[in-house]
Protein backbone atom coordinates (compact mmCIF):
# COMPACT_ATOMS: atom_id res chain seq x y z
CA UNK A 1 0.00 0.00 0.00
CA UNK A 2 1.13 3.51 -0.78
CA UNK A 3 1.03 5.59 2.41
CA UNK A 4 1.65 9.28 2.88
CA UNK A 5 4.92 10.18 4.54
CA UNK A 6 4.31 13.61 6.00
CA UNK A 7 8.01 14.43 5.92
CA UNK A 8 7.42 15.11 2.22
CA UNK A 9 4.69 17.64 3.01
CA UNK A 10 7.28 19.44 5.14
CA UNK A 11 9.96 19.25 2.43
CA UNK A 12 7.42 20.45 -0.12
CA UNK A 13 7.18 23.71 1.82
CA UNK A 14 10.90 24.25 1.35
CA UNK A 15 11.48 22.96 -2.16
CA UNK A 16 8.07 22.83 -3.89
CA UNK A 17 8.79 25.81 -6.13
CA UNK A 18 11.93 24.08 -7.46
CA UNK A 19 9.91 21.14 -8.81
CA UNK A 20 8.44 21.37 -12.28
CA UNK A 21 4.95 22.87 -12.27
CA UNK A 22 3.07 19.63 -12.88
CA UNK A 23 4.94 17.70 -10.17
CA UNK A 24 4.43 20.53 -7.70
CA UNK A 25 0.72 20.68 -8.52
CA UNK A 26 0.25 16.92 -8.04
CA UNK A 27 2.26 16.83 -4.82
CA UNK A 28 0.47 19.83 -3.32
CA UNK A 29 -2.90 18.29 -4.14
CA UNK A 30 -1.82 15.02 -2.53
CA UNK A 31 0.00 16.37 0.52
CA UNK A 32 -1.33 19.87 1.18
CA UNK A 33 -4.93 19.34 0.10
CA UNK A 34 -4.91 15.76 1.48
CA UNK A 35 -6.50 14.30 -1.65
CA UNK A 36 -6.30 10.60 -2.43
CA UNK A 37 -4.45 9.30 -5.49
CA UNK A 38 -7.81 8.69 -7.16
CA UNK A 39 -9.03 12.23 -6.39
CA UNK A 40 -5.86 13.80 -7.76
CA UNK A 41 -6.05 11.59 -10.85
CA UNK A 42 -9.68 12.52 -11.48
CA UNK A 43 -8.99 16.21 -11.02
CA UNK A 44 -6.08 16.20 -13.46
CA UNK A 45 -7.48 13.71 -15.94
CA UNK A 46 -4.65 11.21 -15.56
CA UNK A 47 -4.48 7.68 -14.19
CA UNK A 48 -4.07 6.84 -10.53
CA UNK A 49 -0.83 5.05 -11.43
CA UNK A 50 0.37 8.19 -13.22
CA UNK A 51 -0.25 10.23 -10.08
CA UNK A 52 1.63 7.69 -7.97
CA UNK A 53 4.57 7.80 -10.38
CA UNK A 54 4.69 11.61 -10.31
CA UNK A 55 4.56 11.62 -6.49
CA UNK A 56 7.33 9.02 -6.18
CA UNK A 57 9.52 11.00 -8.59
CA UNK A 58 8.74 14.21 -6.70
CA UNK A 59 9.62 12.57 -3.39
CA UNK A 60 12.96 11.47 -4.81
CA UNK A 61 13.63 15.03 -5.99
CA UNK A 62 12.71 16.46 -2.57
CA UNK A 63 15.02 14.00 -0.81
CA UNK A 64 17.82 14.87 -3.23
CA UNK A 65 17.38 18.60 -2.62
CA UNK A 66 17.27 18.18 1.14
CA UNK A 67 20.36 15.96 0.98
CA UNK A 68 22.25 18.67 -0.89
CA UNK A 69 20.86 21.84 0.66
CA UNK A 70 19.58 20.74 4.09
CA UNK A 71 17.22 23.73 4.34
CA UNK A 72 14.67 21.97 6.53
CA UNK A 73 17.38 20.62 8.81
CA UNK A 74 18.85 24.12 9.13
CA UNK A 75 15.40 25.57 9.83
CA UNK A 76 14.79 23.01 12.58
CA UNK A 77 18.16 23.86 14.16
CA UNK A 78 17.34 27.56 14.10
CA UNK A 79 13.93 26.90 15.66
CA UNK A 80 15.65 24.98 18.46
CA UNK A 81 18.08 27.86 19.03
CA UNK A 82 15.19 30.33 19.06
CA UNK A 83 13.26 28.26 21.60
CA UNK A 84 16.36 27.92 23.79
CA UNK A 85 16.89 31.68 23.74
CA UNK A 86 13.27 32.21 24.76
CA UNK A 87 13.69 29.71 27.61
CA UNK A 88 16.79 31.52 28.83
CA UNK A 89 14.97 34.84 28.59
CA UNK A 90 12.08 33.54 30.64
CA UNK A 91 14.24 31.97 33.35
CA UNK A 92 14.26 33.67 36.70
CA UNK A 93 17.05 36.13 37.29
CA UNK A 94 16.96 37.61 33.80
CA UNK A 95 16.26 41.33 33.73
CA UNK A 96 13.25 42.61 31.80
CA UNK A 97 15.55 44.39 29.31
CA UNK A 98 17.64 41.27 28.72
CA UNK A 99 14.49 39.15 28.41
CA UNK A 100 13.04 41.49 25.78
CA UNK A 101 16.32 41.52 23.87
CA UNK A 102 16.59 37.72 23.88
CA UNK A 103 12.99 37.37 22.69
CA UNK A 104 13.72 39.87 19.93
CA UNK A 105 16.81 37.92 18.85
CA UNK A 106 14.88 34.64 18.96
CA UNK A 107 12.14 36.03 16.72
CA UNK A 108 14.61 37.58 14.26
CA UNK A 109 16.39 34.23 13.85
CA UNK A 110 13.26 32.68 12.41
CA UNK A 111 12.28 35.71 10.34
CA UNK A 112 15.65 35.81 8.57
CA UNK A 113 15.72 32.06 7.93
Amino acid sequence: MFEKNLKFAYLLDFYGSVLDGHTEEVMKAYYDDDLSLAEVAEGLGISRQGVRHIIKRGEEQLEFLEGRLALSKRHEALEAISERLKAIADSSGTSETARAELHSIAESILQND
